[in-house]
């Protein structure tokens, strides 16, 4: 390692001599910066799979604009919007269809009595340009009374009932006191809110959503002519359309709306990006303590060189090598093991808990500069220091 940092640098490696004399502390030191990659990973990952889960459903819409309640705060969190604002839409120039889709959350019972929660879609079996290719090639299948399209990550259900799905064979369960069968599967993942998806027909869905009216979906979803401006539809149906009340977005803004609204004001996006901020902290101040302890047992070398006529960038240059030296080996460690956590509990809860390059680029340079700052701290003391006093 010596002859190889010994190239790199073009000189002795004095930060990596000094760090490597002591091993036990060398290793204290790489444990306590990998332990803090591990817990930013932890909450970056689970941060992600918020949002990821956040916008799965989006997947499954094929959409130009979305109408709204005002008062909704997500797709799946939202108030009903009256039904005439569809037909309201219809005749805005520009506009090429529209179609209500309804929204609930669906418990439904196992047969041994296990409960799981679903988040129910009930879309316009007539209307399937709307949905995407896997949703629409069975949307006219769900005109059978009480059928369902059940996805295949839903947490609590067995995996033999997906497999005899894919096989052609309809799973039963009960739901509400009567029977739904899935006559075939999509491909969503379970959330925070859900254990899974499950896609009806509107007719289904307000047969099990009594309290629920076909005069009140959830939202709206609007197709444009080819080759209109989205945004300048947007804002001619937000002429026609009354200002209080409904909330006109484009899919791909109110993808993003989600997004914003979970990570910044919603408590779970807040608890994890916290844990991110406290990882970061952690890190700091492990090196730092690290660093500052190795300046302080190296005090009198240091003023030697101060005497020799060495000057600060000389002593930071020492210093930050030791700093990079830590969070090259302290990442590694901390990568690893959190690729085998994500894979575990990914596959425990069905969450889309996955790790990417660009996370890892961000955690590793992150890890770099936090171990720099702490160096620059460290070296503080050395800046007007005396030789004549340090010996």
């Amino acid at each position: 390692m010596s002859r190889v940092l010994t190239r790199l640098f073009g000189r002795l490696p004095i930060g990596w001599l000094q760090l490597s004399h002591n091993r036990a502390r060398l290793a204290a030191a790489i444990a306590g910066v990998a332990f803090a990659n591990l817990l930013v990973f932890m909450q970056l990952g689970i941060l992600g799979a918020l949002n990821g889960s956040t916008v799965a459903p989006y997947s499954m819409l094929d959409a130009d604009i979305i109408i709204s309640s005002a008062d909704g705060n997500t797709l799946t969190d939202s108030g009903n919007i009256a039904r005439v604002r569809m037909f309201q839409v219809l005749g805005v120039p520009g506009v090429a269809a529209a179609t209500p889709l309804f929204i609930g959350s669906l418990p439904f019972t196992l047969q041994d009595g296990t409960s799981v929660s679903l988040l129910a879609f009930g879309m316009d079996t007539s209307s399937p340009s709307f949905f995407s290719a896997p949703v629409a090639a069975s949307l006219r299948k769900l005109d059978i009374e009480n059928t369902a399209l059940l996805d295949t990550q839903t947490r609590g259900v067995p995996q033999s009932a997906f497999t005899g799905l894919l096989a052609g064979q309809p799973f039963a369960f009960e739901v509400k006191g009567q029977t739904m069968t899935a006559i075939g599967t999509i491909e969503v993942g379970g959330g925070f809110l859900a254990d899974g998806t499950v896609v009806l027909s509107d007719q289904t869905f307000l047969r099990f959503f009594e309290q629920r009216s076909s005069g009140t979906p959830s939202h709206i979803l609007v197709k444009v002519d080819d080759n209109l401006s989205v945004e300048r539809i947007v804002k001619r149906i937000e002429m026609v359309l009354p200002a209080e009340g409904v909330k006109v977005q484009s899919l791909e803004g109110a993808a993003a709306a989600d997004l914003a609204f979970m990570s910044t004001e919603r408590p779970t996006g807040i608890i994890f990006g916290f844990g991110v901020l406290i990882g970061v902290i952690v890190g700091i101040v492990i090196v730092y303590q690290v660093l500052s302890t190795d300046v302080a047992d190296h005090l009198r070398e240091y003023a030697t060189f101060k005497a020799m006529g060495y000057g600060q960038p000389f002593f930071l240059g020492i210093v930050f090598e030791e700093a990079v030296v830590l969070a090259i080996f302290g990442f590694i460690p901390g990568f690893i093991v959190s690729l085998f956590l994500y894979a575990g509990l990914s596959s425990v809860t069905s969450l889309p808990v996955a790790m990417d390059a660009g996370r890892a680029i961000l955690v590793f340079l992150g890890t770099l500069s936090a171990c720099t700052l702490s160096g620059a701290i460290a070296t503080r003391r050395l800046a007007g220091a005396d030789p004549a006093d340090l010996f």
